[in-house]
């Protein structure tokens, strides 16, 4: 049974959430020792959301607009989910599940059927995030998912933000793709060189997001050299990730996704569309993400 909630707070001793209805998005992430918040603020001086989920597409249709075998499908960027209000599965102590479905608004742009359900769990000293994607309709449900958390950089009093790293699990050797009006160019930028380290510079997102779809690590943790306080995100199963602030804000995001944003020159077509998710009928897609607050 479904609760007419607006916002559930989740708290098992070590960490607390909060988390909003409208888009299933988290409000508030807290160390209970520390009392830290760590989520960005939603402040629209730079950037109006905290950490939305991306649904059914992540990042730009080229137009926004597309086809699927003919019919004609029309998203604004990331897609509808951050905007509309799930319902309240369940919420529990340490858990809530949020559930949203397709009706004939979302049929109007996007005419599929779907279950989309977001699940939080505290797990210890982290969050649990599980995307759970369901097509009850008799024929093939094209989407992609993804996560955009924003993180305080700084987080601790007396850092900056160029205090501030991301630290890859791995040795990397990437390049950046370049974003054009939140269409995908070529990685035609080197980024790392077989390291692992990432300093934040003031001038790192001067040309929009930095966009990863060749990384070896599962995990990254974005970090103060100075006060030791960040936070990692682990996300195995999720093939592209993104980093993303505005020049000058105080805010960081990672962000691991499934799916990516047409490609500059992309066809209008779906079914061309890279990192797209075809889900059967009558089939689940299930991916879990983690953060940690260190």
């Amino acid at each position: 049974m479904t609760r007419d909630e607006t916002r559930v707070t989740l708290d098992n001793g070590l960490v607390t959430v909060a988390i909003e209805a409208r888009g299933a998005e988290p409000a508030s992430l807290r160390r209970v020792d520390t009392g830290l918040e760590y989520l960005w603020s939603g402040d629209p001086a730079w950037w109006n959301r905290r950490a939305p989920v991306l649904f059914p597409i992540v990042g730009r249709l080229r137009g926004d607009a597309a086809t699927w075998r003919g019919r004609e499908v029309r998203l604004g960027q990331h897609g509808f989910a951050r905007d509309r209000r799930f319902d309240v599965a369940v919420h529990e102590a340490s858990s809530a599940r949020f559930e949203l479905a397709d009706d004939a608004e979302t049929r109007a742009g996007f005419p599929f059927s779907f279950r989309l359900a977001v699940t939080y769990r505290l797990a210890g000293d982290a969050l649990e995030v599980t995307f759970e994607v369901a097509n009850p309709g008799d024929e093939e449900l094209p989407f992609s998912i993804g996560a955009h958390p924003g993180f305080r950089c700084p987080l601790a009093a007396g850092d900056r933000f160029d205090d501030h790293e991301v630290e890859f699990a791995e040795q990397e050797l990437v390049r950046r793709h370049l974003v054009d009006d939140g269409l995908i160019g070529e990685p035609t930028e080197p980024v790392l060189d077989g390291e692992r380290v990432l300093p934040l510079t003031p001038s790192l997102f001067d040309r929009g997001a930095l966009v990863f779809t060749d990384l070896r690590s599962r995990q990254a943790v974005l970090r103060s050299r100075r006060s030791g306080r960040g936070v990692e995100v682990t996300f195995a199963g999720f093939p592209t990730f993104g980093i993303w602030s505005k020049p000058g804000a105080p805010f960081v995001c990672l962000e691991p996704w499934c799916g990516i944003a047409d490609p500059v020159a992309a066809s209008g077509r779906l079914e061309d569309k890279p990192g797209l998710v075809v889900l059967a009928a009558g089939a689940t897609f299930t991916r879990t993400h983690t953060i940690r607050p260190l």
